[in-house]
């Protein structure tokens, strides 16, 4: 559903609302906010609701509605859908449940809903509605907390609780638009997002999100945003997995659904936060702030402990305080007193407190530099405005300071007790942003710098789900490490020398020809993880050795695989595939070996796939310093990890994959390869 046709009902001039229970709120709030389009009620048995006479049914109406909010019951609400669809209503609100979330009735009347509406959009059913401050029409059965705004940020959300309590902010953020969708029977998330995007009063975009519909539709969008320079904030349910499957391979145990999620965020620049409160925060502070020039920031308090605390919280982030040169720092020393050590995060101490002059003459020299913000930590004291004199004077001089350098300014408190509600208007006139808790906006800044960097990038490519067809067990191949590692082989994957055997005659032929040092190995296709079962044998140095290892290795399996031993490796890393329903295909790269789920150090990645993205997800690892050379070891083939990468997307594109684990691929240093010594891989049988 294209954005703009959500803009009758998101935007209008005419309203209808149906019932009463919720329906009288509607009526309430929209003309408490000064709506002045037209109203209908229509209700079969009340005389008026909140002053406005009720028509008995839709019919009656003199014309088509933009909008419609309507509040009965299930049932009744398809016949209602239905009449406003045929008479070219621009949209309606569904507040009732019943649908899609109470089972396989429920599921039968969403769709008999469906048919209903034919073209009309719908936002729900089983929904709150939606606010529009912009323009005063609130479609919405309760009571709520937001003001006429000229513009701000659109909330989009699937709960109408979560939605309402949002709406009881008092930080600071100007919310425009607010949208509980519920169900999205019709209307989706990528929908909604579509149409605030044509809306240029909206300068940032919330979303609380319980589930997508279409991974590729809210991709589209998401890089809509993101070209737009309008930065998108996501609280998303799910984190966990509980029904997460014992899978057969090590790759679908090391990710999920929900870190795919994380994958495709931070590549669309999306902010992903965990609470309420931070998500509001982000909000606030990427509405305003605006895109980021570099990483750098500053930090200023008259305490050593919360600068020292500043310190703390930075670390792990993207944003850093950056030394002061000596110059920067003679100029602070200047206007201070001689026992203040000047650094970044600074601690001014009390010298210049309650003087404006000497204080703006102090931040303005810490704010002379190429920060992208700089950030005062200040909690007002608990009591009336006659007890804030002194903190309003260094507020004040933080002012003074924005407007001489022209630079951002955040004045900061470290908990909503310590900041002021006339500060928060105060700050909004003056161009400073407030901010409530000290990690709560070193990480929305962190948010912010991610944002940027986004932009700057692009070019990215649209993801590309590479799909699974239905499969069932009795479609499931695995494929043995032998044949898997020639396939693999066959798109470029570096594989050692060898060939299977049944005999100890073969074992001692073929350790001849690839010569000692030799590994032997079960190789048998129901038989996925050797080393647990003490299938494998290494360092096999003469045909004595390799004659007690096949007898040993041939009272498992008859089937064995001799191959030639490698040593010498640098580091060694797993390249997996697994299939996720709503993400397709994805590669998951990380630290390999037989600890490898202990270690959990893991990058997945979405198709497509090219060079420099893997690059990006090598930097992720923690083993990344090891590959880069730790200590004056020597480095990794990096180019060869690449290419390794590169031939198993290339290999996962064109086969059904189910799964698939290269564990270990030995990393050789600089130059001497990276080698897949053992495979798994298991396809869909319907396509090989």
């Amino acid at each position: 559903m294209a954005g703009s046709n959500l803009s009758r009902l998101i935007s209008p001039r005419s309203i209808v609302v149906v019932g009463n229970k919720g329906a009288n709120f509607a009526i309430k709030e929209s003309l408490k906010m000064g709506y002045d389009g037209e109203i209908w009620c229509v209700h079969p048995n009340r005389q008026s609701i909140e002053g406005i006479d009720c028509i008995k049914s839709i019919k009656e109406l003199p014309y088509p509605p933009d909008a419609a909010f309507i509040a009965v019951n299930a049932e009744s609400t398809i016949d209602v859908v239905r009449d406003l669809s045929d008479m070219g209503c621009g949209g309606a609100v569904v507040y009732a449940s019943g649908f899609g979330e109470v089972g396989d009735d429920g599921h039968t009347r969403n769709n008999r809903l469906t048919d209903a509406a034919a073209n009309m959009p719908i936002i729900g059913p089983n929904c709150y509605g939606l606010i529009n401050n912009l323009d005063k029409v609130a479609l919405w059965p309760d009571t709520h907390g937001c003001d006429v705004v000229d513009s701000g940020v659109a909330i989009i959300t699937q709960s109408g609780n979560i939605g309402l309590n949002m709406t009881m902010q008092d930080i600071g953020l100007d919310i425009a638009l607010m949208f509980t969708i519920g169900n999205q029977a019709i209307t989706s998330i990528s929908d909604i997002m579509n149409a605030v995007l044509d809306d240029d009063r909206v300068c940032a975009i919330g979303l609380h999100i319980e589930g997508i519909q279409d991974i590729e539709d809210f991709d589209a969008v998401a890089t809509r945003a993101l070209k737009k320079k309008i930065p998108v904030v996501t609280l998303k349910s799910g984190r966990t997995d509980s029904s997460a499957k014992i899978a057969l391979s090590h790759t679908s145990s090391l990710t999920g659904s929900d870190q795919l999620f994380d994958v495709l965020f931070k590549r669309l620049g999306i902010a992903r936060v965990d609470t309420v409160p931070e998500f509001l925060e982000t909000l606030k502070l990427l509405s305003t702030l605006g895109p980021m020039q570099n990483n750098k920031l500053a930090s200023m308090s008259c305490s050593g402990g919360e600068a020292g605390m500043m310190a703390d919280l930075i670390d792990g982030l993207d944003v850093v305080f950056p030394n002061l040169d000596r110059e920067h720092k003679d100029s602070i020393k200047a206007t201070l007193n001689d026992y203040v050590k000047v650094d970044n995060p600074l601690d001014y101490h009390t010298f210049v407190w309650g003087d404006r002059d000497r204080t703006a003459a102090c931040f303005e020299a810490m704010m002379s530099a190429d920060f992208s913000a700089t950030m005062l930590l200040l909690d007002w004291p608990k009591g009336d405005k006659s007890k804030h004199h002194e903190w309003d004077l260094t507020f004040k001089a933080l002012c003074d300071a924005s407007i001489a350098t022209g630079n951002k300014a955040i004045v900061l408190a470290s908990i909503s007790d310590c900041m002021p509600k006339r500060i928060i208007s105060e700050c909004k006139s003056k161009g400073i942003i407030p901010m409530i808790g000290l990690d709560t906006c070193l990480k929305s800044l962190h948010h912010a710098y991610r944002f940027s960097k986004a932009i700057d990038d692009i070019s990215l490519a649209t993801i590309e789900p590479i799909k699974v067809i239905r499969y069932d067990n009795k479609s499931e191949k695995i494929i043995n490490e032998f044949d898997g590692k020639n396939l693999l082989a066959g798109y470029g994957l570096d594989v050692p020398n060898g060939e299977l055997v049944n005999s100890i005659d073969d074992a001692l032929a073929v350790a001849e020809k690839i010569n000692y040092p030799v590994t032997v190995k079960v190789s048998g296709s129901s038989l996925v993880h050797k080393t647990e079962m003490r299938g494998v044998r290494l360092n096999i140095n003469n045909a004595e050795m390799l004659t007690s290892a096949v007898n040993d290795l041939l009272s498992i399996e008859p089937n064995l695989l001799v191959e030639s031993m490698l040593d010498g490796a640098v580091a060694e890393l797993i390249i997996g595939a697994s299939f996720d329903p709503l993400f397709g295909s994805y590669l998951v790269i990380g630290s390999g070996g037989v600890l490898v789920e202990l270690i959990n150090d893991s990058a997945a990645l979405l198709f497509p796939i090219n060079r420099q993205d893997i690059l990006s997800a090598l930097s992720q690892l923690q083993i990344s310093p090891i590959l880069g050379g730790y200590r004056g070891k020597p480095s990794g083939d990096i180019d060869a990890i690449v290419d390794a990468v590169m031939a198993v997307a290339k290999f996962v594109k064109d086969n059904q994959v189910i799964e698939l684990d290269v564990n270990p691929l030995l990393v050789f240093p600089q130059g001497k390869g990276a080698t897949a010594v053992d495979v798994l891989i298991k396809l869909n049988d319907e396509k090989t």
